[in-house]
């Protein structure tokens, strides 16, 4: 019973979110590229059954922060069996220690979070030797802290097109697809257009012309959960949406404090009452 009310939540939730991704697209001025957006199912905490039904219904890239959660997933045996045109995308921070361990993962269709040019050096040759005799490069995005924030990841954006090119002519097996931001959260629209979201724009048109490439090839990842419309009305190719079509992520942590906290008060009352 379960199974059958979670598969038709994710079917309505996942179909739902699809019709505004197309809706906020037809709302783009004719000016942008006419890319149509790619929608990321993030589904992180969540178990791979909620994959594979959001899989049945279409979806086909799926989202993870977190290497080894994404490296469980990929492995899992329900999704290698149910998911085989699964394209998985990397959306969190990633430390140099854990190139080797992401890179193995079967699927993996893009990097989203590349933040220095010391980490691309890591990831392309990592890549070089896990892809052996294959010339198959490995789809990257550079990620930008558009917003200035200490507690985002990043590059600083004066730091793109000196990333972006170094990428290009130093890394041959990593392929440049785009920049990705995640923005300062709860941005008030009533004020105007998302200013992190104009920063990513604007210096995507300073790599494009710099480095002489097609605006229509560098792709960009902005926008989520609470705001992807308004992304993709302003240009977002790539839009990473993840509690709206799988509900609200569990937080271990908070459950295991509130468990330790209901021990705490409630056993020395037990006790006492005996």
């Amino acid at each position: 019973m379960w199974k059958v009310a979670m598969s038709e939540e994710v079917a309505k939730a996942l179909q739902s979110v699809v019709e505004r991704v197309n809706q906020a697209a037809a709302r783009r001025p004719k000016t942008l590229p006419a890319v149509p957006p790619r929608l990321v199912a993030v589904s992180k905490t969540k178990p791979p059954e909620m994959v594979v039904e959001a899989y049945k219904q279409g979806q086909r890239n799926f989202g993870e922060n977190y290497v080894n959660e994404l490296v469980d997933k990929a492995s899992d045996p329900l999704i290698l069996e149910s998911c085989p045109e699964i394209k998985w995308h990397f959306i969190g921070h990633l430390q140099k220690n854990n190139v080797n361990k992401l890179l193995g993962v079967q699927n993996l269709f893009l990097v989203e979070t590349i933040d220095s040019a010391k980490l691309a050096d890591r990831v392309n040759s990592s890549w070089q030797r896990i892809r052996g005799a294959s010339t198959q490069r490995l789809k990257v995005m550079v990620q930008i802290n558009t917003s200035g924030e200490q507690s985002k990841h990043g590059l600083p954006p004066e730091d793109t097109v000196n990333t972006v090119k170094h990428i290009v002519t130093q890394c041959p097996a990593l392929h440049f697809s785009g920049l990705m931001t995640i923005g300062r959260y709860g941005y008030n629209l009533t004020l105007g257009p998302n200013p992190d979201f104009q920063m990513l724009l604007s210096r995507r048109q300073e790599v494009c012309d710099s480095l002489k490439l097609p605006m229509e090839d560098v792709e960009l990842s902005m926008g989520m959960s609470t705001d992807f419309e308004h992304a993709i009305e302003v240009g977002s190719t790539n839009v990473r949406v993840g509690s709206i079509i799988f509900g609200n992520r569990e937080n271990p942590a908070l459950i295991v404090n509130c468990i330790c906290l209901i021990l705490t008060f409630c056993v020395p009352l037990l006790q006492f009452k005996h």
